[in-house]
């Protein structure tokens, strides 16, 4: 079963279980599914907010449960986890309150955070509101992404399944060669540190 099979046959909870393990791409599929009227907006954002922020919460008591754990050593001691610590260690409540919107560092921020002696109250608040302003900014965009897309469907509509196989292949194409930019890049991010 995929996310959006999740997300198309369950509504807010398959949001709230994809923004809980994906992130932006479900958020962003939330919106769309309110443009089309499956789900409404609040409901939407709501799911996308809870979802993120009680990942989040589980990861950041994994680092304070696990810190002297081989997998907490391993992450901190990944480049990654070397540029978090000392962000974090530079402007820890900015850190706090921006680690949803860094692409790439959400797990690894959260877990860093949680070793340190920052007070988990703090990151609740300030996470919290992250992750409701992170939701909301998310289907705003689905959703105009939504009213886009909504009249090329309609002219698609009569075209034949071949069409349609040859913009899924399209579509996948592109998918895959931007997961491969993105790690080519961070490859030589971490072969430069």
């Amino acid at each position: 079963m995929t996310l959006e099979h999740l997300v198309a046959n369950y509504g807010s909870f398959g949001l709230f279980v994809g923004a809980s393990l994906e992130g932006e791409g479900i958020a962003m599929l939330g919106g769309i599914m309110s443009h089309q009227h499956l789900i409404g907006v609040w409901p939407a954002i709501i799911a996308l907010a809870l979802g993120s922020f009680l990942a989040d919460q589980v990861f950041f008591l994994l680092g304070h449960g696990g810190r002297n754990s081989a997998i907490v050593r391993s992450v901190q001691g990944s480049a990654a986890g070397g540029r978090v610590v000392n962000t974090f260690n530079a402007h820890p409540d900015v850190f706090a309150f921006s680690l949803r919107f860094l692409y790439g560092l959400r797990m690894v921020g959260a877990v860093t955070i949680g070793t340190t002696d920052y007070p988990w109250p703090r990151f609740i608040l300030l996470n919290a509101i992250s992750a409701l302003l992170w939701a909301m900014a998310w289907v705003t965009l689905g959703y105009v992404c939504g009213l886009a897309i909504a009249p090329l469907f309609e002219r698609l509509s009569g075209l034949s399944h071949f069409v349609w196989a040859g913009v899924a292949v399209a579509l996948c194409i592109a998918v895959v060669a931007v997961m491969a930019t993105r790690r080519r890049r961070t490859q030589r991010l971490t072969m430069r540190d």
